[in-house]
């Protein structure tokens, strides 16, 4: 894992001293990714830098790389996970490698196949090639979009980083904000690709390729989930076994110790199940949130799993007075909003497994490749809903609505509330509203557009495929993992997560949608697999997420910090209209309704702006 960056120039214009300056600030900037090593390359028209967090190569795996012949240089932020493969595949070809390193074969397969070198590469990683030969810079990032890369340009000159702090703070850009990705940051409490907070920077999407040189800029998608297109089958445990088990192996074949983060859930206890029984003499810790707030403590599940396994857990326990300086911390580090409050809890459980490890496994993709969500059994039921006498789902509409507010986590009185809302809109519209971080009636009320759909009602292929795949395109690449990358490596912890790794994704495809999800249950076929491993009360016990009490803290300990962040004036720059996030407070305070989701998302972005009116001060930086 690393972080890198670099300014480079189509024109061909020999770098000044001053560009070399700001990459080698925009390097520092990155630091706390990889801290084992810094790399600079100053070429004829270019400057590329990485920080290097060794988990495999050791003293070996020192960038930016440069193929002396060609002069291509490349930097990359992740791990290869097949680079055993390819060096036999470039062998073949007549260029062997040399370097220990898995990220040494990026060179190779560079020359080989050009752009398209990443169809060949599994793992998770975002790569920068800059070829001198025709002033190109090829920009890729990871099927999944576990690793970020951000670019922009000036002139003949692009700048890009691995994360925003790095352009914002050190690159010293002058940027504008970009007021659609603020709204959908509101709506949905994340940016899509490409978008980025800021009009004049964008990021490469999952599966995306970006080639730049003096005729512009050309996006394309090398991968994309063929869940949709991809013939169904009946599964084969047997198969999977071997999928999943050569997944684990791949991503756990490094030169570091490593650990685990459990939950007590299906996919972590899983995960750790699996790694047990390839290692099963490896001394392995198991990290664990804890929270003195009964309904969000997952605390037992996860001793049970681990005493089971013969982990040693260590718990990590998160309480509210944390969230403030971790919040602060975390935009000044990675310069971006994310509304996911677990985001926070997530950098407190990285910081203190990175005193013992560089690197840990985690469950995230099994959801959204498994059928694991709740609202995978909402859009059958919606479609029955819909189909009731009108009368009947009023009452039933006024009935739910009804219901009282609650603190405890994921009650089923949230769920349906957000079901009704939306149960009667077509079916892609309708999961986005359920997926939105703050629901259409209160983004009018903070003055907030809805953002236009990107998901078509009508489409190829199954509902629940089309669902699963917007789910893993958007709330996983740019909300979870964003999460899980931005938390983790402000401690300089790798996370690797098997449910994501290529094979694993086409076995998924595969799989009817019975063995998804059926009548009330999910995870039909996971389920069943798991039992191979897991005692069944872990396996069919109630699924409950990574989530924090916000809504009682906001009306506790946290209060007053809130109070002072909704009451910021630069949340007018998003759009927000003047005095709305106090009002939402005040009933949230009154018990009159559960606004947390909207007040954090609010909090958070007010946090963000604080930061760039600090970081821009002195530039050019525009509202909407």
């Amino acid at each position: 894992m690393c972080g890198i960056c670099g300014i480079v120039s189509v024109s061909g214009e020999r770098p000044a001293e001053s560009v070399r300056l700001r990459v080698a600030a925009m390097l520092q900037a990155l630091l706390h990714r990889g801290p084992d090593d810094a790399g600079l390359n100053v070429s004829a028209s270019a400057v590329l830098g990485a920080t290097r967090l060794a988990i495999r190569g050791g003293a070996d795996g020192r960038q930016p790389m440069v193929d002396a012949a060609s002069g291509v240089v490349v930097v990359c932020n992740g791990e290869i996970d097949n680079h055993q493969e390819l060096r036999q595949w470039l062998a073949d070809r007549g260029r062997p490698v040399q370097q220990a390193t898995d990220v040494a074969v990026i060179p190779g397969l560079y020359l080989e196949l050009g752009a398209a070198f990443a169809e060949k590469l599994v793992g998770a990683f975002a790569v920068a090639v800059w070829d001198p030969r025709g002033h190109r810079l090829t920009l890729v990032r990871d099927r999944a979009g576990e690793r970020p890369l951000f670019f922009s340009q000036t002139g003949a000159s692009f700048v890009f980083a691995t994360e925003l702090a790095s352009l914002v703070s050190q690159c010293k850009l002058s940027v504008t904000f970009d007021p659609a990705a603020l709204h959908h940051y509101l709506q949905f409490g994340l940016f899509a690709s490409p978008s980025s907070p800021f009009s004049n920077i964008q990021k490469v999407p999952p599966g995306g390729r970006v080639e730049i040189d003096a005729r512009g800029i050309r996006h394309s998608t090398y991968w994309r989930w063929n869940n949709v297109e991809a013939m169904k089958q009946k599964p084969s445990l047997e198969r999977f076994d071997e999928v999943f088990r050569a997944a684990v192996r791949r991503q756990t074949d490094v030169d570091v110790d490593f650990g685990l983060f459990l939950s007590g859930g299906l996919d972590s206890s899983l995960i750790s199940a699996v790694t047990r029984s390839l290692y099963p003499k490896r001394p392995l810790k198991a990290y664990t949130l804890r929270f003195k707030v009964e309904s969000f403590d997952e605390g037992d599940f996860a001793e049970t799993v681990a005493t089971s396994l013969k982990l040693e857990p260590v718990p990590v326990w998160v309480a509210p007075e944390d969230l403030p300086g971790a919040l602060s911390l975390l935009i000044r580090t990675v310069g971006e909003p994310l509304a996911d409050p677990a985001w926070l809890p997530a950098a407190l459980l990285a910081r203190r497994a990175a005193e013992d490890v560089p690197m840990a496994l985690v469950g995230e993709g099994a959801d959204e490749l498994f059928g694991g969500y709740p609202t995978y059994i909402g859009a059958g039921l919606a479609e029955r809903f819909a189909h009731l006498p009108a009368w009947l789902r009023n009452l039933l509409r006024r009935g739910v609505e009804s219901l009282p507010v609650s603190d405890k986590k994921m009650t089923v009185s949230f769920l349906l509330k957000r079901f009704v809302q939306g149960a009667e809109l077509g079916g892609m519209t309708r999961h986005e509203l359920w997926m939105s971080q703050i629901p259409p009636p209160i983004l009018r009320r903070l003055g907030v557009p809805l953002v236009p759909s990107r998901a078509e009602d009508a489409g190829p292929g199954l509902l629940l495929d089309r669902v699963q795949r917007w789910d893993l395109e958007s709330f996983l690449a740019e909300g979870l993992l964003t999460k899980a990358d931005r938390a983790s490596m402000s401690s300089a912890l790798e996370l690797r997560a098997p449910f994501l790794d290529q094979s694993v994704m086409a076995f998924a495809a595969g799989l009817p949608a019975g063995e998804r999800v059926r009548h009330f249950s999910t995870k039909i076929f996971l389920k069943r697999y798991a039992l191979r491993y897991l005692p069944r009360s872990i396996v069919h016990r109630r699924k409950r997420g990574l989530s924090v009490p916000i809504g009682r803290w906001l009306r506790g300990p946290l209060r007053e910090w809130a109070a002072a962040a909704l009451s910021n004036p630069r949340l007018a720059q998003a759009g927000v209209r003047p005095g709305a996030a106090l009002e939402l407070f005040s009933e949230h305070e009154r018990q009159q309704a559960d606004h947390a989701r909207a007040l954090w998302t609010l909090i958070v972005l007010s946090e963000w702006l604080d930061w760039v009116a600090a970081e821009t001060a002195g530039t050019a930086e525009k509202t909407p």
